[in-house]
């Protein structure tokens, strides 16, 4: 404990008369008061969380995808436990002879090697020689040992980890050895993925440090924002390690919460030191009350946007899927930790720092200047004309927007993998060797009774190429296995139809699956899900600025502005990823339609951004309608005083955002250009554009509150002195 003991009278020299700080004053000043202990337990935080953060990314796998409660997961879970673990999970180890039949000579040998190389392993069941007829080639070339899932999704992905190179070394001239299979390709994802984050994380830093220096005009204050999400980020991930011993967590958690970590935690730091640079240095306050009133003002804003951002990710969790909630609750977590070092740590930095903050400043820099003029000028600008402006802007977002009217959605392809990825080359064969559905094998599991039957359906369905005789459960369950080829490879949407019909003919109870119909499944799910989840987001992203604001009609309007700059992000993802413009620009392989998880959950995570810079905005034009009773001096004023900081902020985002689109598989690219996209449209046309035009058109109407409505909500300010 350090300044608690201070003179009273020492204390009230360090507040302008009148000033009395808020709770979130407070909290900055009990902050700064006990440094030793903020200090202490951010220190035990990030070492003893971070301890931990190294191992990230071998603990934390990419199953998960599925969605519970379906016939593809129930039929799974039964050939795991019954039929030696010949699940959609088992992996798949292809040999392929270019020289002669692969069960000959040297190829013989290999198919050997592999054979006790699966049997050692003990996360794997049962270990099936290839077959003639079945997974040995017509022509003899191509073979597959199936080695059964002994574990749940997420340790087999791990097994194919550890498996793989080992697996691959073991061919020889002539002969190639590939393992394949939907934990292989979670496992060739994950570290295309790994490789690609890291090669944005060491673009995108020296750019972000860039910008921040320019909106910071010094560079000890442009590397605050950095520091903070950098002990924020290590603290998570270390806590999702800790979090995966008890429920499985996808990797994807990690690498969605590290982009997005980034982004939301320099545009709060950067809100807070521009707001406290204003007070000490512009306004000649103490550091004491610069703290203060920058936590009441700013402070709240961050801390209300923060509650936005996790209240829209929350939504979600209504999606019944391992993998999204994990991912979700990831992102979260590390808003949290961002959240925290913002409200806690960065007030402690300020004080001790001081006017250090503004060290190694470039030269044209005013180190107190909270009000721009560019953007008083340009709020001037935006009051004499609402109409072209805003209609101008209104018309580009609406022609963004329109491709969305034709977007297609579909479960990833393997097109998301490397060309040389080992789960890629052996799909291929696979597909070459036994033919197109092959890799997308049905697994059908019944009662034995109704064997007979089910193997004439399947017989007489115009989608199955082919069936394998049932196989009866290894157990006394009474259950048989059907194996079945479809005509078609696992993403074209006519295996869709097939799935259908056979779950609609097949004899009642047969559950069908696979690792193709565990994506339908999912799909499916996200379909009925993301309706509820976009009507969830909404409704409490209105209910959150109702309560922050006390104001009816503007916080309508600024959650309905935010679903125009997603609409139009998405009418570009549609031109981008469905219909593949610049995808040579971009490096990826155009699948011809966009992944079916990015509409509800890209949706919630632009929302939260949208909400993130309406918060900042109308913040800050409340706070000056609090002051002055004045609808133009808000307008003016917000833009003045936080036009700047939104737009530096926009500009962190995008470089974030497109660094990520730059490099690796395709999802992190979907993520990294529909994201980006939605911050550029929301930041520069949305926030600085459309809804200052908003206030303008809408006067004190915008602020305007039933008396009933002002007696029910908290009372919450912004203004301060």
């Amino acid at each position: 404990m350090s300044t608690t003991t201070a003179p009273s009278k020492g204390a009230s020299r360090d507040f302008t008369p009148g000033f009395r700080p808020g709770p979130l004053g407070r909290l900055g000043l009990w902050v700064t008061n006990h440094a030793k202990l903020v200090t202490g337990v951010w220190l035990l935080l990030i070492i003893g969380l971070g301890a931990f953060a190294p191992q990230v990314e071998h603990n934390l796998s990419g199953a998960g995808w599925q969605a519970d409660g379906s016939q593809s997961v129930a039929a799974r879970e039964l050939a795991q436990e019954s039929f030696g673990g010949n699940a959609s999970s088992a992996i798949q180890v292809v040999v392929h002879s270019t020289d002669g039949p692969v069960t000959e000579g040297p190829g013989a040998d290999v198919l050997a090697q592999v054979t006790r190389m699966l049997e050692a392993e003990p996360r794997i069941a049962e270990v099936i020689a290839p077959m003639p007829g079945a997974t040995i080639s017509q022509d003899g070339s191509t073979a597959i040992i199936l080695a059964g899932a002994g574990a749940d999704t997420n340790e087999m992905v791990r097994v194919a980890t550890d498996l793989k190179r080992d697996l691959q070394d073991l061919s020889v001239e002539g002969i190639q050895v590939n393992p394949t299979g939907s934990s292989l390709l979670w496992s060739d994802f994950n570290e295309a993925n790994l490789e690609a984050m890291l090669k944005s994380e060491m673009v995108s830093w020296p750019v972000t440090m860039a910008i921040l220096v320019l909106a910071f005009g010094a560079l000890v204050a442009a590397g605050l924002p950095l520091i903070l999400t950098l002990a924020g980020l290590v603290a998570s991930a270390g806590s999702l390690v800790l979090i995966n011993e008890l429920v499985p967590v996808s990797i994807w958690a990690m690498n969605f919460a590290m982009m997005f970590a980034l982004a939301l935690g320099i545009d709060y730091a950067l809100f807070l030191v521009v707001r406290y640079r204003a007070s000490r240095m512009g306004s000649g306050n103490s550091a004491r009350q610069a703290v203060a009133e920058t936590m009441d003002t700013a402070g709240k804003a961050v801390l209300l946007s923060g509650a936005t951002v996790l209240i829209s990710l929350s939504a979600v969790m209504l999606v019944p899927s391992p993998s999204f909630r994990s991912m979700a609750g990831g992102i979260m977590l590390s808003v949290v930790f961002v959240l925290a070092a913002t409200l806690t740590l960065l007030p402690l930095v300020l004080s001790k720092l001081d006017h250090k903050i503004n060290k190694l400043s470039l030269p044209w820099v005013k180190t107190g200047e909270h009000r721009s003029p560019k953007f008083a000028a340009w709020g001037e600008r935006l009051w004499k004309h609402p109409v072209v402006w805003g209609l101008s802007a209104l018309i580009v977002l609406l022609a963004l927007a329109a491709p969305i009217i034709g977007l297609k959605t579909a479960m990833p392809s393997i097109k998301v993998l490397p060309e040389d990825a080992s789960a890629r080359i052996g799909y291929d064969l696979v597909q070459e060797s036994f033919g197109e559905g092959a890799p997308g094998t049905l697994q059908i599991v019944m009662k034995d009774a109704d064997a007979d039957a089910a193997s004439t359906v399947l017989a007489s369905d115009p989608g199955i190429a082919g069936a394998m005789p049932a196989m009866p459960a290894a157990d006394d369950s009474g259950l048989v296995l059907i194996q079945a080829v479809p005509t078609v490879d696992p993403s074209d949407p006519a295996l869709s139809d097939t799935v259908d019909r056979l779950r609609a003919d097949l004899p009642e109870g047969a559950l069908v699956g696979g690792a193709a119909v565990e994506n339908l499944d999912l799909k499916a799910q996200l379909d009925d899900s993301t309706p509820l989840v976009i009507g969830v987001v909404l409704v409490l992203g209105f209910l959150l600025l109702l309560v922050a604001l006390q104001a009816p009609l503007i916080s309508l309007l600024g959650t309905l502005a935010s679903l125009l700059s997603t609409a139009a992000a998405f009418g570009v993802a549609r031109l981008v990823f469905q219909e593949g413009f610049g995808a040579d620009f971009f490096g990826f392989e155009s699948q011809g339609f966009l992944d079916a998880w990015a509409p509800v959950f890209f949706f919630a995570m632009i929302f939260a951004i949208a909400m993130d810079y309406t918060v900042f905005l109308l913040a800050s034009a409340k706070e000056h309608y609090e002051h002055s009773g004045d609808p133009k001096d808000a307008m003016v004023g917000s833009l003045a005083h936080s036009g700047r900081v939104i737009f530096a902020a926009g500009a962190v985002m995008v470089a974030v955002f497109f660094t990520f689109a730059l490099s690796g598989p395709l999802p992190p690219k979907e993520m990294g250009i529909v994201l980006g996209v939605a911050v550029l449209l929301d930041a520069f046309l949305v926030r600085l554009v459309l809804l200052p035009v908003m206030l303008r058109l809408t006067g004190k109407a915008a602020w305007w509150s039933p008396a009933w409505l002002r007696r029910v909500l908290p009372t919450i300010t912004f203004s301060h002195g």
